[in-house]
């Protein structure tokens, strides 16, 4: 029984035919050859080896996740080009990331959710169906999306041509087959910013401001109609890569290690913060005098922001004055992504960047943990004298 593969290829004589199937290029693609004025590539072919368990994934009315590629991690378009005009013919790229297809079955109701989880079953990357979108789209009404840009100037896109932007979307929870592309990233911070790739009109994608994970073995998850799904996906390092095993580990280790800081630094955050609304809902000279040490260690965000705006990211040096919750994410999220664009050993200098923004994280750790273990503690007891409730760190 045969179907069409036939896509957006025209109708035109193919004179061979080719899967690239091998460990050199470590992917599973269909070249058609027109022998004429160009080829056509279908990018991953995967799922279709694993239709018979979709057909009977779908006569039990179940979603399917397909058991992925060998991915591999390659910094892609590290350089890019002004993007050419739209009407310059050109090709596209192939998925930049891990590829992960999934497929849902008709009346599938809810949320849909896409999860990477590590060897340890800490999830580092989520995806969900309600992750917000541009509304209006500018890759889908770039009329509609222009009068935004007129009244907001630092929207996104606005600084580039519309035909530039890539389609804004959200994991799909409807029935059908469904591809998702992992960068192969960790979850970004909120306020982390994002950067954009990509030299093809329509195809300027953002790029979490995260830095790569490790090359490993991977757990992708996928949750649809209140069911888990499971399928191992294994991450490889770019083959072109000769760097010594020592020095790969050391920045595997750095990485993870300004990451991870990162991001606990930055939950250090958002309870200090959370603390201080409680403590301004309070009152008193006691609980807003607590309330001012804990705004000088987890200043109150700034207005605006966004793209290049103030956040939880970047790739800057330290910043000026004493540590404190707010600057020592960032500085250790600025460490681990100063050492992202090339698989080559840290630097002295990177070295010296994560000595720098350990030592600010662990001073302002100190503070944070003082203020809502001793000072709250002091505070609490002041108010139980006086017959108040204690406050709590939410």
């Amino acid at each position: 029984h045969w179907e069409s593969l036939r896509l957006d290829m025209p109708a035109i004589s193919v004179r061979d035919i080719r899967v690239k199937d091998d460990s050199t290029c470590l992917c599973a693609d269909l070249v058609a050859g027109t022998h004429g004025r160009g080829f056509w590539i279908l990018d991953d072919i995967t799922p279709l080896r694993q239709m018979a368990a979709v057909k009977k994934a779908a006569a039990a009315n179940e979603a399917y996740l397909f058991k992925p590629n060998t991915a591999v991690r390659v910094r892609f378009a590290t350089n890019d080009p002004t993007p050419w005009p739209p009407e310059v013919p050109a090709g596209e790229n192939g998925p930049q990331g891990a590829v992960l297809d999934y497929w849902l079955p008709p009346g599938i109701t809810g949320a849909t959710k896409l999860e990477i989880v590590d060897a340890a079953g800490k999830t580092l990357r989520t995806f969900r169906s309600t992750d917000p979108v541009l509304e209006p789209d500018a890759y889908r009404d770039p009329v509609a999306y222009n009068k935004v840009c007129q009244r907001t100037i630092t929207a996104p896109h606005c600084q580039f041509p519309l035909y530039w932007a890539a389609p804004s979307d959200a994991l799909s929870n409807r029935p059908g087959a469904h591809r998702w592309v992992w960068d192969m990233r960790y979850e970004p911070l909120p306020g982390g910013g994002t950067s954009t790739t990509g030299a093809v009109p329509h195809r300027i994608y953002d790029v979490a401001n995260a830095p790569y994970v490790v090359p490993g073995t991977y757990t992708v998850r996928l949750t649809a109609g209140g069911k888990a799904y499971t399928q191992p996906l294994t991450l490889r390092l770019d083959p072109r890569v000769k760097m010594p095993a020592t020095a790969l580990a050391q920045l595997n280790t750095l990485t993870k290690e300004m990451r991870d800081g990162a991001v606990a630094t930055r939950a250090a955050y958002d309870k200090a913060r959370a603390l201080a609304g409680a403590l301004e809902s309070a009152g008193g000279a006691d609980a807003l005098a607590l309330k001012a040490q804990v705004d000088s260690i987890a200043p109150p965000a700034a207005p605006g922001g966004g793209r290049g705006g103030r956040g939880f990211g970047g790739r800057g040096g330290a910043p000026q004055g004493p540590p404190n919750l707010e600057s020592a994410a960032a500085q250790m999220m600025a460490a681990a992504m100063g050492m992202q664009s090339a698989d080559a050993p840290p630097t002295a200098n990177n070295v010296t960047a994560c000595d720098r923004a350990r030592a600010a994280s662990k001073a302002a750790m100190a503070k944070w943990t003082a203020l809502s273990t001793t000072g709250l503690t002091a505070l609490n007891a002041k108010r139980k004298a006086a017959g108040q409730p204690p406050i709590e760190v939410p």
